[in-house]
């Protein structure tokens, strides 16, 4: 039994390009990045960073050309594929990318992934208006809850 599977999480480090294969296929194409954080045995913390590049195909390349911009975090699972091609200069290249089959978004809807800060929610525009009534027993009211008296 064999297995190819590639799980990431990360950044992407460039807006997607999207393209049409001569027979009308989309195809996207984007780079991830990926960090490693540790403490070195002498205690001085170390970083390592790794680029993936990524390919997707038809519907979800649709949808990453359309969605995802640089900065923003992503899921991605696929399998891995290297290719290899002879460049102008007659070198021999390769090029190991992962084919996505899924892909999530992990950015909050509606942030770039770049200047949104994640620490804190968005203030409201205004303050929601609760009317919480009592009852004879001094308890709230156990009446149904309303949506536009929902403060989210």
């Amino acid at each position: 039994m064999n297995l190819n599977k590639a799980m990431i999480i990360g950044n992407l480090t460039r807006d997607p390009e999207l393209r049409n294969t001569p027979s009308g296929v989309s195809v996207a194409t984007f780079s991830v990045a990926t960090n490693q954080i540790w403490t070195d045995p002498s205690g001085q913390k170390q970083e390592r960073v790794e680029f993936h590049n990524v390919v997707t195909w038809r519907k979800l390349a649709d949808i990453c050309g359309q969605y995802l911009k640089k900065g923003s975090k992503v899921y991605i699972e696929g399998r891995l594929q290297t290719r290899d091609w002879t460049g102008q200069d007659g070198v021999k290249r390769y090029r190991t990318e992962i084919v996505a089959d899924n892909m999530i978004m992990l950015d909050r809807a509606g942030s770039s992934g770049q200047s949104q800060s994640y620490d804190q929610a968005p203030a409201p525009t205004e303050e929601p208006v609760i009317d919480v009534s009592e009852n004879a027993e001094g308890n709230p009211a156990e009446d149904e809850i309303k949506v536009e008296n929902i403060p989210f």
